[in-house]
């Protein structure tokens, strides 16, 4: 049997590279996800992630920023790759391999005239529409990683105002995990780790007592953040 002829570079087919965001935020004890109407064909004015092709000169990292940042108007915002979806028939608009992210920001943040401008919107967990491709998928597996990373990275605070109170991050874990959680394990279990500091304010908004506000200790949250830590949490 005859040697395939070795391609060179020029002769091998072109595919698309493509970075697509899944971005996640959490308002009033809801876990939210940003998505647009898709703006070419196939599919256009469909719901679709945030996205966009990685140019010539940029990495896939890089790609992915600079969408975040026309989307939402947001810098240094945590970004972490997912996974590679490259199955032949995911885009019917060309032969085009996607590099998945998922993002997290705080919902007060960002540019909302910005959001506006591109058509996006905000949908609850649990009432996010069909949307184009495989990005249903991508977003279910990005859920997946985040629960997983919650409970070995302290990255929920990436979603909470830079003041919150222990019930509101009970609350925001329990979105993430889509389960109600134990009260006083939670407290006991966050408070060990010694990586909040309390605050001589209270938030008021719920009760005329309030709530203690927290804010958290940017140096023990690196060092958390780059070694890890058990946070498996007992459901009520």
């Amino acid at each position: 049997m005859a040697l395939e002829k070795k391609r060179t570079y020029t002769e091998q087919p072109k595919i698309l590279v493509a970075t697509d965001c899944c971005v996640f935020g959490f308002d009033k004890g809801i876990l939210k996800l940003l998505v647009f109407r898709r703006r070419i064909d196939p599919f256009k004015g469909e719901w679709s992630l945030i996205g966009s092709f990685v140019d010539e000169e940029e990495s896939v990292t890089d790609a992915a920023r600079r969408v975040l940042l026309e989307f939402t108007g947001l810098e240094n915002i945590f970004l972490e790759e997912l996974k590679v979806y490259s199955d032949v028939d995911r885009d019917t608009g060309a032969r085009c391999i996607s590099v998945a992210q998922y993002a997290l920001i705080r919902i007060n943040d960002y540019d909302k005239e910005q959001v506006e401008r591109h058509g996006a919107k905000w949908f609850a967990i649990d009432e996010i529409p069909n949307l184009v491709l495989d990005h249903n998928v991508m977003v279910t597996d990005a859920l997946d990683r985040l629960r997983q990373k919650t409970t070995r990275a302290p990255i929920g605070f990436e979603l909470l105002p830079k003041k919150f109170t222990i019930p509101q991050l009970q609350s925001l874990y329990e979105a993430i995990c889509q389960r109600k959680l134990d009260d006083r394990n939670f407290r006991k279990k966050l408070l060990s780790f010694g990586l909040l500091i309390k605050l001589d304010e209270k938030d008021k908004t719920t009760s005329k007592k309030g709530a203690f506000l927290y804010k958290f200790d940017h140096d023990k949250y690196k060092n958390l953040e780059e070694s890890g830590f058990n946070f498996v949490l007992k459901p009520l």
